[in-house]
Parts: structure tokens; sequence; C-alpha cells
């Protein structure tokens, strides 16, 4: 008698149901939890891909304010930081 492919399939299944029975529901429960996850995930990055202008996050343009030009005197320490002589330690 020659085994063939079909036959392993139906040997492992037998193993499987006989030597795993005990932890075949966590197993089947486990996978469930985790294609929940990864559905959920997936919906996510779907909808992170599209805007929604009701949350009004809006883009907001930002500006640096009273920050010394490079060039100024009261930027130049001598040691090559922008940090003030006062509040350096």
């Amino acid at each position: 008698m020659r085994l063939e492919g079909w036959h392993l399939i139906i040997i492992i299944i037998l193993a499987l149901v006989l030597f795993a029975a005990p932890k075949l529901p966590g197993m089947a429960r486990s996978l469930g939890q985790s294609m929940r996850i990864f559905k959920s995930e997936v919906r996510e990055m779907k909808k992170d891909g599209t805007t929604d202008a009701k949350d009004g996050s809006e883009p907001v343009e930002g500006r640096v304010i009273n920050h010394p030009q490079p060039g100024a005197p009261e930027s130049r320490t001598g040691d090559g930081t922008d940090v003030p002589p006062s509040t350096r330690a």
C-alpha cells in the first residue's frame, strides 16, 4: 500500500485530534482574537487614509517668535551655543 498526500493529511488530523484535543479550544480562541485584532487594525489603517473635516483638526502654520537671528551679537556667546550665559549650568 502506497501513502499519498491525502493519507498523510488524514493521519495528521487524527494525531491532532487525539493528542492536542484539550488545547484546540484555546488555540481556536486565540486565532479568533488574532483575526479580530487584525481586522480592526486594517479598518484603522483604511480610516487613517481618509481625511475628516468634521473633527476640526486642520493644519496649523507654526512660527518661531522672539528667536535671535544667527548673526545677531546677543546670540553669540563665544562657546558656540545659543544659550545665554545667565541660564547655563
